[in-house]
């Protein structure tokens, strides 16, 4: 796997925007101050000219998070599934129009979202329960990373993160090594969002896992471990807590989860 993959280097932008502030500190003393503030536009998604989801997002690497979202909401199963990826930015926001294969085209119809329906759950625009705890497959891959390399990803983590750098106001997804080595990091205000731009990376670069890991700098929740399964991913670290059914559903489809409580203790679900 490479360090970074290809930038969309026409459509990108930092991912920051300076803005005005008075800094106070304890005495009371007020100072004018100008800092890097993390940006978040609406970014929505339409598949075969269906709108589909709007998400809040930082503006970078937005063709990465196209794949990595449809592959995350099951809409593709590979790269050559998605033929092109149309990108527009607006006076509200930006705008991605994805065509997909005609293999696949017929998905969107089944999976659409009717968020405003008296029938909708209210879960993600996601219409009933059965939709929302859909069946995982099965995790087959396995990493051979132990606890140390967990910890070294951890250290290794903030130098790949320019926006975080820069901001201090957003998530990381790293793909890393078995020993423990960040090799493709993504960002983004959102944990859910910087973890499918990971997933869509690795995906237009053909990359796999190679028997490592994916850090994310988040609580564990079960759409991440999800989003993991989906992406063949052997085994899944987050920096905080998880929930219940995270724990649960990463037990059942066989997906090893270490939780890195901050400070210098590492927290692995019992069989």
């Amino acid at each position: 796997m490479s360090a970074a993959a290809p930038a969309d280097m026409a459509m990108e932008r930092t991912g920051v925007e300076q803005r005005a502030f008075v800094r106070t500190a304890r005495s009371g003393e007020h100072t004018p101050i100008a800092r890097d503030v993390a940006e978040e536009v609406p970014v929505a998604i339409e598949y075969q000219g269906i709108g589909y989801a709007v998400l809040m997002a930082t503006p970078a690497d937005l063709i990465d998070l196209a794949y990595g979202f449809s592959l995350s909401e099951r809409l593709i199963d590979r790269a050559d599934h998605i033929v092109d990826v149309q990108y527009q930015r607006g006076e509200n926001g930006i705008l991605l129009r994805v065509s997909l294969a005609i293999e696949v085209a017929s998905r969107i119809l089944d999976r659409v979202r009717h968020r405003a329906t008296d029938a909708s759950c209210g879960l993600c625009g996601i219409e009933n329960l059965e939709q929302a705890m859909r069946a995982l497959p099965r995790n087959v891959a396995r990493s051979r990373a132990d606890d140390v390399a967990c910890f070294a990803a951890l250290a290794a983590l903030p130098t790949f993160q320019p926006i975080n750098q820069a901001s201090g106001a957003v998530h990381a997804a790293a793909a890393c090594s078995y020993e423990g080595v960040p090799l493709l990091v993504r960002e983004d205000i959102g944990r859910h969002n910087a973890f499918d731009k990971l997933i869509g990376a690795m995906l237009r670069a053909g990359a796999g896992w190679d028997e490592g890991f994916a850090l994310l700098s988040s609580r564990c929740s079960y759409e991440l471990v999800e989003k993991a399964l989906l992406a063949g991913c052997p085994m899944l670290a987050t920096i905080s807590a998880p929930t219940t059914l995270a724990v649960d559903r990463a037990a059942q489809a066989g997906l090893p989860l270490r939780v890195l409580v901050r400070g210098d203790a590492l927290l692995a679900p019992r069989p």
